[in-house]
């Protein structure tokens, strides 16, 4: 399902994978190496592993029906194609509300706190109104004028974000005492699963850069290329970055809560160590506004498209740049407003479940296609049948199974309204004889 939507395919390889890079590192891995190794001591590389390993898992999923269907909204697109509709209107929504919106409000206060450092007006709230009045403005301004201009900045973003990173997983290893690494296995399933679920919040996001595929060259080649190998190298980071963390801090890393790998650059480099490492967050955490900007975006634009009761107007194409500009402006506008009026809460978990949701459709479609054999021509194919699928479905189930009563019953109270809505505005529309193109 390869179609001609009037956008222009730009993005090569190496845009994908800093694209997906950019998104997936956020500002979780900046933080989250003490929340692990305060649960899970030295065992905390299986949680690691057990996150990358699922990821690949998910990936190859994605990669099998992303060229399959080829046309721009990701996994909303696929969940839609293999599903229909209703499914297409619950994936948007809990794909822009439940995943990414409050967490660019998030994101956005905590790139606000972190500049705070050097530039303690940015405490104020009216400073920070300007502040993300331009950032949002500004990305929009860009993505709008094509999507060759903000893919430069995504791989830009992406460069600055893994110097600092770097400079720890490769170069920490000449600081850390090597009896502070040692191998753990007696942490019990229960503790793995519960902070699995939390460090998935730093896993997620290479999916996001599929929603770009009615622009990607070539996509039967580049997205299972681009895809695999950014996961690949984001887990071989993670997991060599809380070695050298726990390695360097060890029992004290938990005296570091807010900043755990300010204190490493510090510990090995001192006042510029530290320095470079805020630097990388700011760029982490902006990098990955500009990239949710540059993605997100799509999934309006593809739901509109396809009429799952949004605006039609979303679908519309600018004349001379050929971008989905509506799209962008009424999700920065939106992402602005979150991030003046919230405040920076830990949305980790919550986050992971809609993403874990997403997932799940986009695992099950992989199934379904298999089955049904309806889903169009894809240029990969999983090796093992629907064995990795079916592994995956269980292994989300799992980690699901991990959420508290609350945030269960929170998740299944946002479905509900969901589809409520979804139900009452096919009623009126069908009572009134209007069509889906609002």
């Amino acid at each position: 399902m390869n179609e001609n939507e009037g956008l222009k395919r730009e993005i090569g390889l190496w845009g994908l994978v800093s694209n997906s890079i950019n998104i997936i590192i956020g500002a979780g891995i900046f933080i989250l190496p003490v929340i692990v190794a305060e649960k899970l001591g030295t065992g905390s590389i299986w949680a690691y592993l057990i996150c990358g390993i699922l990821m690949i898992f998910i990936m190859l999923c994605f990669a099998e029906v992303g060229t399959m269907i080829t046309r721009t909204g990701g996994a909303y697109s696929y969940i839609e194609t293999a599903f229909g509709k209703f499914a297409g209107f619950l994936t948007t929504n809990i794909f822009i509300f439940g995943a990414a919106i409050m967490a660019n409000a998030a994101v956005a206060n905590g790139l606000a706190d972190t500049i705070a450092y050097f530039i303690p007006e940015f405490k104020l709230q009216w400073v920070r109104f300007v502040f993300f009045a331009l950032m949002f403005g500004g990305l929009a301004y860009v993505n709008i004028r094509g999507v060759k201009n903000a893919i430069t900045i995504v791989k830009f973003n992406t460069i600055a974000k893994l110097v600092p990173l770097l400079m720890i997983a490769f170069l920490g290893w000449f600081f850390l005492t090597p009896s502070e690494i040692s191998l753990t296995t007696g942490n019990s399933s229960k503790d793995i699963g519960e902070i699995s679920l939390i460090l998935l919040f730093a896993f997620v996001g290479a999916e996001t850069a599929l929603n770009v595929s009615g622009e990607i060259k070539n996509p039967g080649k580049t997205i299972p290329k681009g895809i695999m190998l950014s996961i690949l190298i984001v887990v071989v980071l993670y997991v060599l970055i809380q070695v050298t963390v726990q390695g360097i801090l060890g029992n004290s890393i938990t005296d570091f809560r807010n900043a755990p790998l300010v204190e490493v650059g510090k510990r090995m480099f001192g006042t510029i160590g530290a320095t470079v490492v805020l630097v990388g967050a700011a760029f982490s955490m902006f990098g990955n506004i500009s990239g949710m900007i540059l993605n997100m975006p799509r999934v309006l634009f593809a739901a509109a498209r396809d009429r799952v009761l949004l605006p039609h107007s979303l679908a519309n194409i600018h004349p001379k740049f050929s971008t989905p500009h509506i799209s962008i402006v009424v999700y920065a506008v939106i992402g602005f407003i979150f991030s003046v009026t919230g405040e920076f809460k830990q949305l980790a978990i919550l986050s992971s479940a809609s993403y874990l949701l997403i997932y799940l459709g986009v695992v099950l479609a992989v199934i379904w296609f298999r089955i049904k054999k309806n889903g169009g021509k894809a240029t990969y194919k999983i090796p093992g049948g629907i064995v990795i699928p079916a592994i995956s479905v269980l292994v989300i189930i799992w980690l699901l199974s991990n959420l508290s009563s609350g945030e269960l019953t929170a998740m299944c109270i946002f479905l509900v309204v969901l589809s409520v809505i979804y139900l009452v505005i096919r009623y009126f529309l069908k009572k009134n004889s209007v069509t889906l193109r609002l």
